[in-house]
């Protein structure tokens, strides 16, 4: 058992320590330091990618120790701490990594009000005291995160959930953050979150947990949170120093993705954007079939507006007995296959959202959107249609001596090429026969 020693003495002497420390872990939070120890030679030597990520200079994106730009896909797995055997954890690892996802999702305790134990019959704390960690449990957590950063796999922790309100409080949280974060300061394949509920109520145990987490880990790994059951973390909090970049869940509420994302996507100061929880592949409670069509769906509309994205499965965080199937959904495989479709754009963290490149057909209201974005230079552009469609689009926004066009499938990443058309005027583009979807990419060929 690990015990936490708490700062003590008068109520007033209380509240001055407080600010002041406050203050300080804010300002340490806000410059990101360098690789975290645990960086491996080949992770210095660029050969994968060197954790901890940090935010890129313009706040859009994340990226590497080395600069390196990394590609936010993520997948939830919230119970992979408390509700798998290390062998299970190691198998979801694997594949999940395998299919391309560089993040998942996971509580620390699981999903519930923190206090139920492991598969192994170990509780997070005891008594349900965040203050006496149980070392057991954390051991199983180490063996669990040490597994994901061998597949670069990174674990954004989810330390606070408000239905641990009654465990994890103003009182308790900066020490509890703190423990935490100095257990974990070494360890770079993670990211902090927490889950409140966007009310105001929270905001003290936020500010505490922050402020235990940078002195934890001197700032070391970045910090998010994603309200629960709330819209997006800008909605009343956007402005903290210690918030790294803003986190939304949309449930079923598909026709938000976009217009929370380009809200967020324009707040100053500016902060990247994640979708981070939306409605779930084969979920039933959602009112429609969230087949592997609507996982597209939402994950194109959150990268055109200009976020990132988490992906999710029903079977996978209620831990049905169809969990491992699941690892291979096709939603999930299909997540791999957009992540490669965007990678494979010259300078694909440069993707810039712009509507005004559709001239006729555009579409951002509703479920079914037809959405436009470009490298912020010109030289291409990417148009997802989430039906069958017909889009005009202004080549002249696009550089080049001629613009290469292709559809591709997003669901398996086949393109079909459509020809090279000059670099002015507007083009009429319809979505190939029999498609679901479709995505078209515009690339302009390099000057002589």
């Amino acid at each position: 058992m690990s015990r936490i020693v708490l700062y003590s003495g008068s109520s007033r002497a209380v509240g001055v320590f407080v600010v002041a420390l406050l203050t300080a872990s804010a300002a340490s939070c806000s410059i990101r330091v360098a690789a975290a120890e645990g960086a491996t030679r080949a992770e210095r030597a660029g050969e994968r990618p060197a954790l901890p990520v940090r935010l890129s200079e313009n706040k859009r994106y994340f990226v590497d120790q080395n600069n390196k730009p990394v590609f936010w896909l993520g997948t939830t797995q919230w119970e992979l701490f408390r509700g798998y055997t290390l062998e299970d954890a190691k198998t979801i690892i694997e594949k999940t990594a395998g299919h391309g996802f560089a993040f998942a999702q996971v509580m620390l305790v699981g999903v519930g009000d923190g206090t139920r134990p492991n598969v192994y019959g170990h509780r997070a704390w005891i008594d349900n005291n965040p203050l006496t960690p149980n070392e057991e449990y954390f051991k199983h957590v180490d063996a669990v995160v040490k597994a994901a950063g061998e597949h670069d796999l990174t674990i954004s922790m989810t330390l606070f959930h408000q239905r641990w309100r009654r465990l994890i409080t103003v009182q308790n949280g900066r020490a509890w953050a703190k423990w935490l974060a100095a257990r974990y300061k070494n360890t770079p394949n993670i990211v902090w979150s927490m889950t409140p509920e966007a009310r105001q109520e929270f905001v003290p145990v936020l500010r505490e947990l922050a402020a235990g987490l940078c002195e934890g880990d001197g700032g070391v790994h970045l910090i998010t949170f994603k309200p629960d059951p709330a819209p997006y973390s800008s909605s009343f909090i956007h402005g903290e120093q210690w918030l790294d970049f803003n986190s939304m869940q949309t449930w079923n509420r598909v026709d938000l993705i976009y217009p929370f994302v380009t809200r967020d996507y324009n707040l100053k100061p500016t902060k990247a954007v994640l979708m981070a929880e939306g409605a779930y592949e084969a979920g039933t409670e959602y009112g429609f079939p969230v087949t592997p069509l609507w996982v597209r769906r939402q994950a194109y509309y959150s990268y055109l507006a200009g976020a990132h994205h988490t992906y999710g499965h029903n079977d996978s965080w209620r831990i049905l007995p169809t969990w491992k199937k699941a690892l291979d959904a096709p939603g999930a495989v299909q997540m791999g296959v957009l992540k490669r479709i965007f990678m494979a754009r010259k300078q694909w963290w440069r993707l810039v959202p712009d509507q005004t490149l559709l001239t006729a057909g555009g579409r951002t209201e509703g479920k079914i959107l037809n959405l436009a974005a470009r490298h912020e230079d010109g030289l291409w552009a990417m148009v997802y249609l989430a039906d069958k469609a017909s889009v005009s689009v202004d080549l002249g926004k696009l550089r080049g001596k001629a613009i290469r066009a292709s559809w591709i499938d997003p669901r398996t990443g086949e393109a079909m090429p459509l020809g090279e058309f000059a670099t002015q005027g507007v083009k009429d583009f319809a979505t190939p026969d029999g498609w679901e979807d479709a995505l078209l990419v515009l690339e302009g060929a390099e000057e002589n």
